[in-house]
């Protein structure tokens, strides 16, 4: 009596299908689960059906499936990805402007708080008004050098964020001092170089 050929011993006829053979095998090895030697024989027949399966296409005996030789065309090709556009502001500006936590906002703002409340108080004199003016100064320069650990670039934006602050002072100042009598020009001044400095320790980097 002649061995069962693969196809015999999975049951299925040698023109199945690649799913037929694959549920066959499945159907198969769940009826003799608890045969461990019908179970590799299943294996076996399995592997050699693939083989078998596999000679006759690279005899080109059989036709490959239009599914498996080109996948691609059944699949829906993927959205085409739309890069977003970019910002209206130059690049230059975007590495310049930080993006601030809560603390890096908050610190600054207490330390110009406390120099900006010694500045306008009452018995502050000049001496008192340049001491809180440097203090600021080199608060800025280190909250702006922590970030990044840049001091050429942090000692630059200080600069600028002082010259800003006493020059735009220096210029509104004169028209404020009138409505607010109880603090001086120079005063004035002070304050809004204190919000300057803030801004830049705070928003630039």
């Amino acid at each position: 009596m002649s061995e069962p050929t693969p196809y015999q011993l999975l049951e299925v006829d040698e023109d199945a299908s690649f799913d037929e053979v694959q549920e066959a095998r499945t159907r198969k090895a769940e009826q003799y689960s608890g045969d461990k030697k019908r179970l590799e024989s299943i294996e076996a027949a399995y592997d050699a059906i693939l083989m078998d399966r596999l000679r006759q296409r690279q005899e080109g005996k059989i036709k490959v499936p239009e599914r498996i030789r080109f996948p691609e065309r059944l699949t829906p090709a993927p959205a085409s990805f739309t890069p977003s556009p970019p910002s209206g502001s130059p690049a230059w500006l975007q590495r310049l402007i930080d993006t601030p936590s809560r603390s890096d906002i908050l610190w600054p703002a207490g330390v110009y708080a406390g120099l900006g409340g010694l500045s306008i108080y009452p018995a502050a004199n000049d001496s008192l008004l340049q001491l809180t003016l440097a203090l600021g100064v080199g608060s800025c320069l280190y909250f702006v050098n922590r970030k990044e650990q840049k001091f050429g670039r942090a000692v630059l934006l200080t600069v600028a964020g002082l010259v800003i602050g006493l020059v735009l002072g220096g210029l509104l100042g004169p028209l404020l001092s009138t409505a607010t009598p109880f603090i001086t020009t120079e005063k004035f001044i002070a304050l809004f170089t204190f919000l300057i400095l803030w801004l830049v320790s705070g928003f630039l980097r």
